[in-house]
């Protein structure tokens, strides 16, 4: 079984990181780190990091990894930001989809201003 940890290029990101690192160390399984930034990331070198293709759809990728490691992955782990109704009917929301669309647990964490 495996913690997957959705890390974007923000201070969510960052959170979503060290919560999925301290789940799978309380949960004694592997952490999966799905790297939606645009630059590498450093993690501890348990971890394993999938690295998003180019131009694919960040909720999409996430979603697939779920698919694909069916029975591997227990848990996802995202980050959130608050935002206004508007701002979500207009821009959409890749953590709606992912709480919509996993067919794991999802932890979504979020800042302490959030």
């Amino acid at each position: 079984m495996a913690v997957l940890a959705a890390v974007t290029d923000s201070a969510e990101g960052d959170l979503a990181l060290a919560r999925g690192l301290a789940e799978a160390q309380l949960r004694g399984t592997k952490l999966l780190v799905a790297n939606l930034r645009l630059s590498p990331l450093a993690v501890p070198e348990a971890a394993e990091v999938l690295e998003r293709r180019a131009g694919v759809d960040v909720a999409e990728y996430v979603l697939d990894l779920i698919d694909e490691r069916a029975g591997e992955i227990d848990l996802l782990v995202i980050g959130m930001k608050r935002r206004s109704p508007v701002g979500k009917l207009v821009l959409g929301s890749v953590a709606q989809q992912l709480l919509l669309g996993a067919d794991v647990p999802v932890l979504a964490v979020k800042t302490a201003g959030s």
